[in-house]
């Protein structure tokens, strides 16, 4: 092997070892397996830490299975209680956060998110953006097998988002997201107030607030195949309320 493509692939290795991926799991048994193999296939040394609330149908299993096969890769955290898409990512950050990894990922278990975006967001995260976020809607509208309803829900709420607080992303409410290490610790994670929609807003604004660099570059969302979305309407009023208590606390702690 010549000396550049060794250097090239010490750093990626290098870049890999200090990427970690973050994927809650609820009852998502049938897309571990499919999940792992697509993400290995781009990134084959990466880090992937499951927050495992505790599922009924055993995901847990099945992720401890396959640490078996990757030890060093593969983590599971599982808690007691199911409290919230946020609180299991704030898990996750700590975790992280507490093991020095540089660039951690946010990533739905239910293969929406396309694993082949992941080389690229880790590339801007390592030129000095922030907070790379996979966008739907930065391009037009890339969504597959969405019931129209969802679509409209989903722009709808990226468009109020952008006119109540300014922050300048269309998809507001990603959750593919990728965070260098040196943002999140901006944060006080036991501060952040919300669990599902509102949560994603609520990272990016205080991230933005923060002074950080956000970006978006364009993915294809597949809407799952397997398992049961974990979308109520509960998500939805703490997105609508959510961004108008973001608004008005940024405004009364500028103050």
């Amino acid at each position: 092997m010549c000396i550049s493509m060794r250097l090239i692939f010490l750093l990626l290795h290098h870049f890999m070892s200090q990427t970690l991926i973050i994927i809650p799991t609820y009852n998502e048994i049938y897309n571990i397996s499919p999940l792992l193999k697509e993400i290995f296939s781009v990134l084959p040394d990466v880090h992937i830490l499951f927050v495992d609330d505790s599922s009924p149908d055993g995901t847990a299993d099945i992720i401890a299975t396959f640490q078996v096969t990757y030890p060093k890769q593969i983590f599971l955290e599982v808690r007691q209680e199911k409290d919230g898409l946020g609180k299991a990512y704030i898990h996750g950050f700590q975790w992280a956060l507490a093991r020095d990894y540089e660039n951690i990922f946010e990533m739905d278990a239910d293969l929406s998110h396309p694993a082949t975006a992941l080389p690229q967001m880790i590339a801007a995260l390592e030129k000095g953006i922030d907070v790379i976020v996979g966008s739907r809607y930065l391009s037009g509208v890339n969504v597959v097998n969405w019931p129209i309803m969802r679509i409209l829900l989903s722009i709808g709420a990226s468009i109020y988002v952008r006119l109540i607080t300014g922050l300048p992303i269309k998809d507001a409410t990603a959750g593919f997201v990728g965070y260098k290490a040196t943002a999140l610790s901006k944060l006080d994670l036991s501060d952040l107030s919300f669990v599902g929609y509102a949560f994603q807003i609520e990272m990016k604004f205080k991230l933005w607030k923060k002074a950080c660099t956000l970006k978006e570059i364009p993915i294809v969302f597949v809407n799952r195949q397997k398992g049961v979305s974990k979308m109520n309407s509960s998500i939805i009023w703490e997105a609508i309320y959510g961004v108008i208590y973001l608004k008005f606390e940024s405004i009364y702690k500028r103050k």
